[in-house]
């Protein structure tokens, strides 16, 4: 399917800036700390900040290190068997990766980046509706297991075209995002002057100005542009023009109602994301959706909403096997996938740790955090003895 989206295409086709040397990262927290180095702190702070006292977004981590494993000795560990079932098809590792918007801004071209690194590692992709490339761009240079991420506009023709557009693409599912009726208050962006519209201030170019990697960039080839939302607004010809009309046309009124019309009329699989109380989980199975995605938005939405880990055991109870359920916020170690499995998570999705991967070094960066994450989650089963994926359970938590 052709689009006038496809015209920008040639952006990617550009020599990136020489990375880092990503074999010296051996943790996420390196690869975050190498992307808040080549970054402006007003674009890193976009990527890593949270809303209003970032409570819920710091908490998202702390979940995970308020719990304990309890290994069990003598099991043979020699082979470990990562695979697990995602969406019916066997995924390499228990992992996905999340939605994330504007990634372009970190590194030109990050989305596909991004995509063809987890192509490689075997794991599915979701394409963010704010993404910095189309959904056809991501389709002919990624090729892999796609899903595509849709926010719900208030122009339905409009949306109903991404996902149209989605299908013509042949993605394997569609992501309903449903914590989002309107934006968070994120304070980071207020205290740097990002804003969109952007706006160019005194703070904001001596920013820019101590970070010329990332300014040549942007000096040459100017800023990425939000490649399938153009046209939603006729006014919107660059990136923060069009995430203004973005966050303008959310619509607060979307219901099960408008939920149930979009289960009914995309023919694949369609996973919900943005589900913490079990009551609403069990409904989401019971009206045909194919999976459920834990999540708080990254902390990024309702500050001092439940971190997401601790919300997982009532999602899982309450499910009881009817769907799968994914967890989305706060991994940064493969100890943290592994506690996903044994409360009851089919996997994770992967959010910040390849965004940091892939703002510090393009596509070498984001996989380099899926296999530092990997090399984690393989070194935790082999000291729990757990050989396979599918033999996490709660017994190994304390």
């Amino acid at each position: 399917m052709s689009t006038e989206a496809d015209s920008h295409s040639s952006a990617f086709n550009l020599d990136p800036p020489v990375p880092l040397n990503v074999s010296k990262a051996y943790s996420i927290e390196d690869l975050r700390r190498a992307a808040q180095r080549r970054l402006p702190k007003a674009i890193f702070d976009f990527f890593d900040g949270g809303a209003e006292d970032e409570i819920t977004l710091r908490d998202n981590r702390a979940a995970y290190q308020r719990v304990r494993l309890m290994p069990k000795v003598l099991t043979d560990v020699s082979t470990i068997d990562t695979s697990t079932d995602i969406l019916g098809q066997r995924a390499q590792l228990p992992m996905a990766i999340a939605p994330t918007g504007a990634v372009g801004f970190g590194w030109r071209g990050g989305d596909i980046a991004i995509a063809r690194a987890a192509a490689a590692a075997g794991i599915p992709y979701t394409l963010s509706s704010t993404a910095t490339a189309s959904i056809e761009q991501i389709a002919n240079a990624a090729p892999g297991r796609l899903w595509f991420q849709a926010y719900i506009l208030r122009n339905k023709p409009f949306l109903q075209t991404l996902i149209d557009r989605a299908q013509a693409a042949d993605y394997e599912a569609l992501v309903i995002t449903v914590d989002l009726p309107v934006g968070g208050k994120r304070e980071r962006d207020f205290r740097n002057d990002f804003s969109v519209p952007f706006r160019f201030t005194p703070k904001n170019l001596l920013d820019f100005a101590r970070h010329p990697g990332w300014l040549s960039d942007i000096v040459r080839f100017g800023m990425p542009v939000m490649e399938n939302l153009i046209g939603l607004e006729s006014k919107a010809t660059n990136a923060t023009a069009i995430a203004s009309s973005v966050g303008r046309n959310y619509d607060p009124s979307f219901n099960w109602e408008g939920l149930q019309k979009i289960r009914d009329g995309w023919p694949r699989k369609l996973i919900v994301k943005g589900i913490l109380s079990p009551d609403d989980a069990l409904r989401v199975a019971a009206m045909g959706c194919d999976a459920v995605v834990v999540s708080n938005h990254g902390g990024r939405q309702l500050d001092g909403a439940v971190a997401t880990f601790d919300a997982l055991p009532g999602v899982v109870k309450a499910i009881d096997g009817r769907i799968p359920v994914l967890l989305d916020g706060g991994v940064r170690r493969g100890s943290d996938i592994f506690k996903a499995l044994a409360m009851g998570a089919q996997g994770v999705m992967l959010g910040r740790a390849t965004l940091y991967g892939a703002s510090a070094a393009g596509e070498p960066g984001a996989s380099r955090a899926l296999a530092i994450l990997k090399d984690e989650l393989v070194r935790t089963m082999q000291l729990c003895g757990v050989r396979s994926t599918g033999d996490a359970n709660a017994s190994f938590m304390f």
